[in-house]
C-alpha cells in the first residue's frame, strides 16, 4: 500500500475542517445573496458555526454565551429589524459596478493578514485551566466589568428601540 505525503487528519481535525468549511459557507452566503432575510439567517448559521468551534475547544461557557447572545440576541434582533422594515425583504439589486475591485482587494488584504499573522510567534502555555474560572469571570461580571456590561445591553435596547421607531408607520 503506497505512503500518503501527508499525514490522515485526526477525528477532532476532520470535525473542524467541517465546521470551518460550514462557517466560511454560510459567510460567504451572507454576503452574496440578494434576499436580506435569506442573508440574515446564513449569518445566524455562521455564528452556529463558531459556537461549535468553541465547544471543538473545550470552551463550553464561550459556546453557550455564543449561542445566547449572538444567536438569540443579535441574530434576533437583525430578523426582527428587517421584517419591520417594509420592503426590504425581497430582492436587492444587481452587483454593484466595482464589485470585482472590492474582491480583488480582499483577495490581496486576505495575503497580507494571512502573511502577518503567520509571522507572529504565539505564546501557549502548559498551565491547567484554574477550576475556579467560571465563578472568578461572573465576580468580574458583577464587579470589575459591571459598568461596561450594563452600557451594552443599553446600547442593544436602545438599537432595538430605534429600529423599532424607524420601521413603524408615520401617523
Amino acid at each position: 500500500m503506497p505512503t500518503l505525503p501527508f499525514p490522515l487528519p485526526t477525528v477532532e481535525q476532520a470535525v473542524f475542517l467541517g465546521i470551518a468549511a460550514f462557517i466560511i459557507a454560510a459567510a460567504l452566503l451572507t454576503v452574496l445573496l440578494r434576499n436580506l432575510f435569506h442573508a440574515s439567517l446564513c449569518l445566524t448559521a455562521a455564528f452556529f458555526g463558531v459556537a461549535g468551534v468553541y465547544i471543538l475547544l473545550q470552551a463550553e461557557f464561550l459556546a453557550v454565551t455564543q449561542v445566547l447572545v449572538y444567536i438569540g440576541a443579535i441574530a434576533t434582533l437583525i430578523v426582527f429589524a428587517i421584517m419591520l422594515s417594509r420592503g426590504i425583504t425581497s430582492q436587492a439589486g444587481r452587483l454593484n459596478a466595482q464589485w470585482s475591485a472590492v474582491a480583488v482587494g480582499a483577495v490581496f488584504l486576505f495575503i497580507f493578514l494571512t502573511s502577518i499573522l503567520r509571522g507572529i510567534t504565539w505564546p501557549t502555555t502548559t498551565e491547567a485551566v484554574p477550576t475556579d474560572a467560571i465563578a472568578r469571570l461572573g465576580a468580574d461580571f458583577v464587579g470589575s466589568y459591571l459598568v461596561p456590561f450594563e452600557v451594552v445591553s443599553v446600547l442593544l435596547l436602545v438599537a432595538l428601540i430605534g429600529s423599532i421607531m424607524i420601521a413603524r408607520e408615520r401617523a
